[in-house]
């Protein structure tokens, strides 16, 4: 699997760089390695997030939220 830097990771996602940046800030994006100010995702991390934010219908996202 390739190591994909901040950028490579959004563009394979269809994401900005700054909303990747901002989601690992949260905690809330695919998982990432950091090696001092380099972080790297693999792509195999990239599919399984992007699966996990697979929905049906918007309805599914408020029942997560309560």
């Amino acid at each position: 699997m390739a190591a994909r830097n901040t950028l490579e990771a959004a563009q394979y996602l269809g994401v900005s760089e700054s909303y990747l940046n901002q989601l690992r800030v949260r905690g809330d994006g695919p998982t990432f390695y950091k090696y001092g100010r380099r972080v790297s995702y693999e792509t195999n991390d990239l599919d399984l997030w992007k699966e996990s934010r697979r929905r049906r219908s918007t309805s599914e996202y408020k029942k997560e939220a309560a």
